[in-house]
């Protein structure tokens, strides 16, 4: 009996060891399915109108993190939005962390991914001030539209930005 269950053990210890894929070393090589939803986001985006410009560039940090960057330049000088961004799969989720100099104490506000489908995802927080959604879409290759919603002051409220890849 007792070798009955050392060997059904064995079996599923092997089943388990055997799902995981290895690199040249032996580590265990980790799959961030989610992350690689957002690849299209990697690049340089710019929209530019009388006001000033809006840059968003967003790069590989490693296998289950990218960062992102966007800024507001105004009278092509003054720095007037400066937001550091984090997406990062931990577990199965998929997390937007934002931290927007000036805002919320300058602490990070997270927003976890609630819906993707072919060139859209959507992350949210229904906790924060503004905004509670997220979305990030991309109409063309080149082509990004990033719109924040939610309530600011008690009334629904929409913000969108139409930016092109530069890089």
């Amino acid at each position: 009996m007792k070798k009955i269950h050392f060997s059904i053990i064995a079996i599923l210890l092997i089943l388990l060891v055997s799902c995981n894929k290895y690199d040249a070393n032996g580590n265990i090589i980790k799959d961030y399915e989610e992350l690689e939803k957002a690849n299209w986001m990697i690049g340089e985006w710019e929209k530019t109108d009388s006001l000033g410009t809006l840059k968003e560039i967003w790069e590989r940090l490693d296998d289950s993190t990218f960062i992102g960057l966007s800024y507001y330049i105004q009278n092509k000088k003054d720095t007037v939005h400066n937001e550091q961004v984090e997406l990062m799969q931990n577990g199965e989720h998929l997390i937007y962390t934002t931290t927007i100099k000036g805002e919320n104490n300058d602490s990070p506000i997270p927003f976890q991914m609630t819906k993707d489908e072919d060139s859209l995802l959507v992350f949210e927080n229904p906790k924060h001030n503004f905004p509670q959604k997220i979305e990030y879409k991309l109409a063309k290759s080149n082509i990004l539209t990033a719109k924040i919603t939610g309530k600011l002051n008690g009334k629904s409220s929409t913000e969108s930005y139409l930016m092109k890849r530069i890089k």
